[in-house]
């Protein structure tokens, strides 16, 4: 496996949660900092980590993410080592935290993390505000998704024959 390249804007991609977009209807993204020990950050530079189980909340008026799951670092020791699946205070704006907490409270809505990557060295996660699909509902979005991959490939095969 390659390593993974830094598109035009400085980002460096890390990891992607491909079962929120499906699982979720997303209404509003956010760009949050992380607060990591060093060990973590090498993980990370290493796409050591998981992000399908978890979500983010609001605790004591600080945005937390909770179930995120950063291996060991390889060359770490044991005593310099993070502990894999500890809650991470994310790094937020308070009226951003006040708009989601009143948000999620009001609506029941959820917070789930999108990506996770590097913006000019700094780790960066993506929260979304999402509305939990039915499964009927998930059904209709790979329908209309499949839909439109069969349009664009028939665009595709006109555009080539001509």
């Amino acid at each position: 496996m390659g390593a993974k390249t830094v598109d035009k804007r400085g980002t460096k991609p890390v990891a992607t949660n491909r079962t929120a977009r499906r699982d979720y209807e997303i209404l509003e993204i956010l760009e949050c900092g992380l607060v990591l020990k060093g060990s973590e950050v090498k993980a990370l530079r290493e796409a050591k980590v998981q992000l399908n189980d978890a979500y983010a909340r609001v605790r004591d008026g600080e945005l937390w993410l909770t179930g995120m799951h950063i291996a060991a670092y390889s060359h770490g020791t044991g005593a310099f080592n993070h502990e894999v699946d500890r809650d991470r205070k994310l790094l937020v704006h308070r009226s951003d935290i006040l708009h989601l907490r009143a948000r999620v409270d009001q609506e029941r809505l959820t917070l789930v993390p999108l990506s996770l990557y590097f913006k000019d060295g700094r780790a960066k996660v993506e929260i979304a505000v999402g509305k939990p699909r039915k499964n009927y509902d998930k059904r209709q979005a790979l329908a209309k998704r499949d839909a439109e991959l069969e349009t664009r490939r028939a665009i595709a095969r006109v555009g080539r024959d001509d």
